[in-house]
């Protein structure tokens, strides 16, 4: 997917996936905007690190970006702890 589509579908694949890494890691989110911030973040992030193994489609999208959102929010958590 390409253009204007292809972009917004990213967004809402982040914005899904922030949402699930913040669900899965009960009390380390920072609120549903940074959540969202954090899984388009770690969409790209998931989709650098693990983007063969779970393939293009869109629940592999899902599935690579929540994994890269739960790592950024873990890694985040430790620093607000501080």
């Amino acid at each position: 997917m390409g253009g204007i589509i292809g972009i917004l579908v990213f967004l809402a694949i982040g914005a899904i996936a922030g949402w699930l890494a913040g669900v899965i890691l009960k009390g380390s989110g920072f609120g549903l905007l940074w959540n969202i911030i954090i899984g388009i973040v770690g969409g790209i992030l998931g989709g650098w690190l693990f983007g063969t193994l779970f393939g293009t489609s869109w629940i592999g999208g899902i599935i690579t970006a929540v994994i890269g959102a739960i790592i950024l929010l873990f890694i985040a958590s430790l620093f607000k702890r501080k």
